[in-house]
């Protein structure tokens, strides 16, 4: 099994139209979340009107239940309406990303007129145009492709340790990836885990949609922490997407990634603010 290079091929040039990538990088979220519903297998997905309602394979409300609308012109009190009658029937709540750009503000009231709560903190929504340098080769480090079930396995472990930090019951990740075939069967996706001898010890993932690609599930155990792996990684996949041919790569930034992925080459396009219908306990 050859290893993931960790330098792009492919030389690129920073795009012309910038306000084409941001919404492409916009659409792949929606893509992405499209997708989640498929590897989980208790996951579900209603499309319709403009509105893109994606229940994964696991009940937790943020990251694996999300209320998308795919028309702009669609207003809040619509989605919310369809996501209200979509998640009861799972007996899930559901969250709602608002980007912080400045054309979304009547749709934020919207959110919260709805009773949707604010959760967290505001998520950058990061974008490169180009391949980013190349890292320094780390000592009895390999990365390389998930390309069985073992490495998917591989996946899922460092993950589910890894967001145990922000409170994230570590059962998500298996129940978001438990349909094996589905997860890779999906020529959209590419995963990599980076090991140290046999031990597994970070991960990424691109998805690729419209001519551009999207890092997710950047994870390094936490004994492995402060070591430059998450670095290492995102560069990784991050230069494999330019090899594939992608015009941009964005990625939703947590709180511990946002300074990496600054310090790599990544800049912020805006914020999204997180809303969540929290579950209703049955009968309710």
């Amino acid at each position: 099994m050859a290893d993931v290079p960790t330098q792009s091929r492919r030389g690129g040039a920073r795009p012309p139209d910038e306000t084409r990538e941001a919404l492409l990088g916009h659409r792949n979220l929606i893509a992405f979340n499209r997708a989640l519903t498929r590897w989980g297998s208790q996951g579900d997905l209603e499309e319709g009107e403009g509105t893109v309602l994606c229940a994964g394979g696991t009940w937790i409300p943020v990251v694996a239940n999300g209320a998308f609308r795919f028309d702009d012109t669609v207003k809040a009190a619509e989605l919310i309406s369809r996501a209200d009658t979509f998640f009861a029937r799972l007996a899930r709540g559901y969250s709602v990303k608002v980007r912080d750009n400045g054309e979304e503000d009547e749709f934020r009231r919207g959110c919260l007129d709805a009773g949707l709560e604010a959760f967290g903190e505001p998520v950058p929504q990061m974008i490169c145009y180009q391949p980013l340098p190349n890292p320094t080769p780390m000592d009895g480090i390999t990365v390389r492709p998930v390309e069985d079930e073992a490495g998917l396995r591989a996946f899922i472990s460092v993950n589910a340790a890894a967001y145990t930090t922000y409170g994230m019951p570590p059962e998500v990740l298996s129940d978001l990836f438990d349909d094996t075939d589905a997860v890779l069967g999906d020529r959209s996706a590419h995963m990599v885990v980076a090991r140290r001898a046999a031990q597994p010890v970070a991960t990424a993932m691109i998805f690729e949609s419209d001519g551009v690609a999207s890092v997710q599930w950047v994870g390094t155990i936490p004994t492995a922490r402060g070591t430059g792996l998450g670095a290492f990684v995102t560069t990784a996949v991050t230069n494999l997407a330019f090899d594939r041919g992608a015009t941009s790569c964005t990625l939703q930034a947590s709180p511990m990634g946002a300074p990496v992925y600054q310090r790599l080459g990544y800049e912020t396009l805006y914020d999204y603010v997180e809303f969540v219908r929290w579950p209703r306990p049955p009968g309710r």
